[in-house]
């Protein structure tokens, strides 16, 4: 039996649509039928540098849910037809991070023979996905997969990254998000609905500014001129600044302008992994601000983003296309030309 599949092959080559084998669930592992696998820059980040340590070719996709098709010998606890989201990050399973359900922060990350599907072994942009042990599933109830599959990114990141800082976003604080692309886009609900804080959201894009504006931002920012927008933000913000930036782009611009938001005892969160840098000394930064740099989330933390979704409290922007259209979405994704979350279904006309 045989399926299509998004490949990585080699760092800096298009991904390629590949027929492959669908594989077989040995002991403890399950095998997921994919209902739907988001398409993410960090996709972009392995095409163009490949996993550190893990050489491919592999399936690409770090955002997937679907239904248990098949269960290895000795799991317990799942049925065939389960709905379920796959936990992206696959840490070792019993260091004292991964026993906190924070595999992100596995402690023998450097040592596993991957980390985690599309991450170094194959993910989920196919027809079925193996998963290696029925701990990194995570129930969906009546929330569809294809709706559902980027939570497990796209929502559980920023979720993670604002409940890091959230002491710090009281009502009368203000919170700034750079970059409301498909993190972002999650990160303004989830600040709506976490905190009573003022949100400002900046972009170079307008289409995702009137995105951001209709999801509740009290301010949007085009920092197309990085001087008029830090201007128009402080003076929204006043003396105070901003209590936390997030910036999900993190090249040297957003860092640049991220500097010149945040106020003193606030947070500088960099999710995105643009390559770009903070002098960092005692003078750089207002006093009492920390830097943070967070990655994914908890197993926990992503049943509770999925609650959250279930309650109807925050949803993807989702538009989904066929596993023959991914080399082209991820090109879209590269060019910016996709708002929201693009995710890969089988069924897509």
């Amino acid at each position: 039996m045989t399926m299509k599949a998004v490949r990585f092959t080699v760092p800096g080559a298009p991904p390629v649509v590949e027929t492959v084998p669908i594989p077989t669930p040995g002991p403890g592992q399950v095998l997921v039928r994919i209902g739907g696998a988001g398409v993410c820059h960090s996709d972009l980040h392995v095409l163009d540098h490949g996993a550190p340590g893990f050489h491919g070719p592999f399936t690409l996709g770090h955002e997937n849910a679907g239904w248990v098709a098949a269960l290895g010998a000795g799991v317990s606890g799942w049925k065939e037809g389960d709905p379920v989201a796959v936990y992206g990050f696959w840490g070792c399973g019993h260091c004292h991070a991964c026993l906190l359900s924070m595999e992100s922060y596995c402690e023998n990350a450097e040592h596993l023979p991957n980390n985690g599907g599309g991450i170094g072994t194959d993910g989920g942009m196919a027809e079925y996905m193996l998963v290696p042990s029925p701990r990194l599933l995570v129930p969906l109830g009546k929330l569809a997969p294809r709706d559902a599959a980027p939570l497990t990114d796209a929502a559980l990141t920023p979720y993670h990254a604002i409940k890091r800082g959230l002491h710090l976003l009281t009502p009368d604080a203000t919170v700034v998000v750079i970059g409301v692309g498909g993190l972002g886009h999650m990160a303004v609900q989830l600040l709506r609905v976490l905190c009573g804080a003022r949100v400002v959201a900046v972009d170079l894009d307008e289409r995702k500014l009137e995105h951001a504006r209709q999801l509740g931002a009290d301010l949007t920012v085009n920092s197309r001129n990085a001087a008029e927008a830090a201007e128009t933000i402080n003076a929204f913000t006043g003396r105070r600044k901003a209590a936390m930036v997030l910036d999900f782009v993190g090249i040297q611009p957003t860092l640049d302008l991220a500097i010149q938001l945040v106020g003193r005892n606030s947070q500088l969160t960099v999710v995105g992994v643009g390559g770009g840098t903070i002098p960092l000394t005692q003078w750089t930064l207002p006093f009492g601000c920390s830097v943070s740099t967070p990655l994914w989330g908890s197993r926990a933390e992503l049943m509770e983003v999925i609650a959250l979704a279930q309650s109807g409290r925050i949803h993807v922007d989702t538009h989904c296309f066929s596993f023959e259209q991914g080399p082209q979405v991820l090109q879209d994704l590269r060019d910016g030309k996709v708002v929201g979350r693009g995710v890969l279904v089988p069924d897509a006309a």
